[in-house]
């Protein structure tokens, strides 16, 4: 089953929400519970068209057939993984803790012992300005990957996954949210540990409808992720009865958005949704200077970050922002050990933790899925990959890889639930069980959990 656009059931569940294989849990909801991506051209106000075509947001359908030959447990298998993450472009906030996220998972598995050792090859995704992964990828499949970990951007994904899948190698994303991997043709060899925006639009729609707006403007970032996740926003706040009267779109490489400000500032919306990377720290600045109420924009997963002394104090008071994420509380240790692991191999303190958690998942699903293959080729460790997550196999609960791996050297099937969640793949490769965490920011412009139940 494709879940995540499937019709849901809502209920009050605190500040995150839920979903499972037919089920969507949502804070302060209302309207109904199963928008779609249209257009909504007849609910939009006289002169404004909105600039995307939400019916090509819509997943593809596209069902892949996996084949494996290969025989396991492994007993003693080496697993090149590449990583293809943000360490410059306009998401390079999001490198450290995916980076991280990484590089302790495989030194757990190492550690282990269980037969696979993983070798771990980094790589920069850039942007698809600076276009970092045109050289990055043939490096990383040069070096004897047969996974490739990344990119965070939908959009930078894109533009390598052909390349990666004709080298019948995995492309595992722990960040990736756009719909349109849903449906694409990858042989079964695109996984991510991150939910579709389908889902995170319907829980930022609701919750900027909850809070009592009306109207709603957008900046959006013009790639499949910005204009995904704006149309399953915008469908979701006009199913709770509001109007998006004014959107407006900017490119990768952008660097002055003065007349995107003003084209949304014109229609005066009740609040903005801030659909967008790192050109965040320019576009805030800009709305806070025409005097748009803080507490009034709301921030995605592609820009939601602790920005601090970044900007003056106050800057950000009230603002509330989402992101695919667990309670910080209920991983409050895996944070504390990601950051000494990190720290304790000469990098700086961790800022944010967004993402780390599924990149993490991400390297442990991979090794499971090739210590059950017993074989670290692409189409073979793709087989397993739903097996070893829970999504199918009635397999025996597991929370580590040493743990999950007992299970599977003993000839029986593990289910391995994850930091990040418990994951349970479909035979797509989208996780069927994710949570959408949201988040407000202090005085500090820093943010914290908002716990509304």
């Amino acid at each position: 089953m494709s879940v995540l656009s499937r019709s849901r059931s809502a209920k009050v569940m605190g500040a995150i929400a839920l979903v499972g294989a037919s089920a969507l849990v949502l804070a302060g909801c209302a309207g109904s519970s199963t928008p779609t991506a249209s257009g909504g051209a007849s609910n939009e106000p006289a002169g404004f068209k909105f600039p995307v075509n939400c019916d090509e947001a819509e997943p593809a359908s596209y069902t892949p057939e996996y084949n494996s030959t290969s025989e396991g447990p492994a007993t003693d298998l080496e697993f090149t993984i590449g990583t293809a993450l943000p360490v410059t472009g306009n998401l390079a906030f999001l490198g450290p803790p995916e980076i991280a996220g990484t590089e302790f998972a495989a030194a757990e598995v190492n550690e282990a012992a269980k037969g696979v050792t993983i070798d771990l090859v980094q790589g920069d995704s850039g942007d698809t300005d600076n276009k970092a992964y045109e050289t990055e990828i043939p490096r990383l499949l040069n070096a004897g990957a047969t996974a490739i970990i990344g990119a965070a951007s939908s959009g930078t994904s894109l533009q390598f996954i052909d390349q990666v899948i004709a080298a019948d190698a995995i492309q595992f994303s722990p960040a990736n949210t756009s719909a349109a991997f849903t449906g694409y043709e990858d042989k079964g060899l695109y996984w991510r540990t991150a939910p579709s925006d389908v889902l995170q639009g319907e829980v930022l729609g609701n919750l900027i409808a909850g809070d009592g707006a009306e109207t709603l403007g957008m900046i959006i970032l013009n790639d499949s992720y910005g204009t995904g996740l704006a149309c399953f926003t915008k469908a979701a706040f006009e199913n709770a009865g509001g109007k998006v009267v004014s959107a407006s779109l900017y490119n990768t490489g952008d660097t002055n958005f003065s007349a995107q400000v003003e084209d949304v500032l014109a229609a005066d919306p009740d609040a903005i949704a801030l659909i967008t990377f790192e050109e965040v720290k320019t576009i805030i600045p800009e709305l806070v200077g025409a005097d748009f109420p803080k507490d009034k924009m709301y921030l995605v997963d592609g820009n939601l970050s602790n920005f601090g002394d970044e900007f003056e104090a106050g800057t950000l008071t009230g603002a509330k922002g989402t992101y695919p994420a667990v309670d910080p509380d209920s991983i409050a240790t895996f944070r504390e050990d990601l950051n000494a692991f990190w720290t304790g191999e000469g990098n700086e303190e961790l800022k944010d933790y967004t993402y780390g958690p599924e990149s993490y998942d991400a390297v442990i699903l991979l090794a499971l899925a090739a210590l059950e293959a017993g074989s670290s080729e692409g189409p073979d460790v793709a087989a397993h990959l739903q097996q070893v997550s829970g999504g199918s196999g009635d397999g025996t609960k597991c929370t580590t890889y040493a743990e999950c791996a007992d299970i599977i050297n003993a000839g029986e099937v593990a289910d391995y639930d994850g930091v990040s969640g418990p994951i349970t793949f479909n035979e797509v490769g989208d996780p069927t069980e994710a949570s959408i965490g949201v988040f407000q920011y202090g005085e500090d412009n820093n943010y914290s959990f908002l716990n509304v139940g």
